[in-house]
């Protein structure tokens, strides 16, 4: 049965609140994974120019459209402007290598992926050299034209702080309508849900089950998410696995998610997560597992100026 997955509407855009996300997928499964999401009934598809899949998502997104499983206009595709692209004369460029890979003409929204410049070519910075510093403020305005071109229908960020996310929203023509972020039961992120809450930019979730650490980030064994005591008895409660009780606690929040997998099963069973619902008890119990704990630290850039983790120890500059 095909699933009906809820929207969030805003500043015109409908949202889907469940997604399908790529982040880290096996090469050579990413392209069956979106077949099997789509003929699912995901229509929310997120990908990004650093996760080098944007071909193999594209991939799956025009088979489903070749063979009338879905109509482009169904879909919401978003990708993600890399930071070696946040020199305003660059933003077009990442914008067009990415539709060139994703074989599309335009995307449903467009973020940038992170506040902080790096100056390339390395992806990722190896010292504080390679760091740019271009305001971002500056890419926003630069990227805004790429909704006036058609490339995109709607912009958002990613990794923002609620001081960053401020600052765009005072000075942009085009409001970002989403912030995509790490959020978890171990970093619940309340203090920034409630920002932008209060200003109408949707909270997206990523890594809702944790994550492979980026950079050796695991502080231990405990850290595994899954296997949190708390969630699994949570599971057992309501006979849900603890991904599924995961991907609620965030929709049970006025929150979009994306769940990542490659695996047709698990693809299916995190679409399982509308008929039933968490307490508010459930939720508070939830945030009480709060470590501050994140998976996701961009450890190479925690001396650059627009270094966005508060929360992070950063190095001196």
């Amino acid at each position: 049965m095909l699933a009906n997955i809820p929207t969030i509407l805003r500043s015109g855009v409908r949202l889907p609140v469940l997604g399908l996300g790529t982040w880290k997928s096996k090469p050579n499964e990413v392209a069956t994974a979106v077949r099997v999401a789509i003929n699912a009934g995901y229509r929310h598809i997120d990908t990004a120019w650093l996760y080098g899949n944007e071909a193999e998502v594209g991939q799956g997104v025009r088979d489903a459209l070749s063979d009338g499983t879905v109509k482009r206009r169904d879909l919401f595709i978003v990708t993600k402007l890399w930071s070696t692209f946040h020199r305003p004369e660059d933003v077009k460029l990442g914008m067009s290598d990415s539709l060139d890979k994703l074989g599309l003409d335009y995307v449903d929204m467009y973020l940038m992926h992170g506040p902080p410049g790096f100056k390339g070519p390395n992806i990722r910075p190896t010292s504080e050299s390679d760091y740019d510093d271009t305001d971002y403020v500056d890419t926003w305005k630069a990227m805004e034209s790429l909704v006036d071109e058609g490339l995109t229908r709607s912009l958002g960020l990613s990794n923002f702080n609620s001081r960053q996310v401020d600052r765009v929203l005072h000075d942009c023509r085009i409001k970002p309508v989403v912030n995509q972020v790490e959020l978890h039961p171990y970093l619940p992120q309340l203090d920034l849900i409630k920002y932008c809450q209060s200003k109408d930019v949707i909270l997206t979730a990523y890594s809702p089950f944790g994550s492979t650490p980026d950079g050796g980030n695991y502080i231990s064994s405990e850290s595994r998410l899954l296997e949190d005591p708390v969630v699994v008895a949570m599971g057992k409660k309501y006979e849900k696995t603890p991904a599924q009780v995961l991907l609620r606690y965030h929709l049970e929040r006025g929150l979009s998610v994306l769940a990542k997998s490659v695996t047709p099963a698990r693809i299916l069973q995190n679409l399982e997560v509308f008929d039933f619902s968490l307490t508010e008890d459930d939720i508070n119990k939830l945030n009480s597992l709060n470590r501050n704990h994140r998976y996701v630290t961009w450890e190479y850039s925690r001396s650059h100026k627009y270094y966005p983790f508060d929360d992070q120890p950063r190095s001196a500059q």
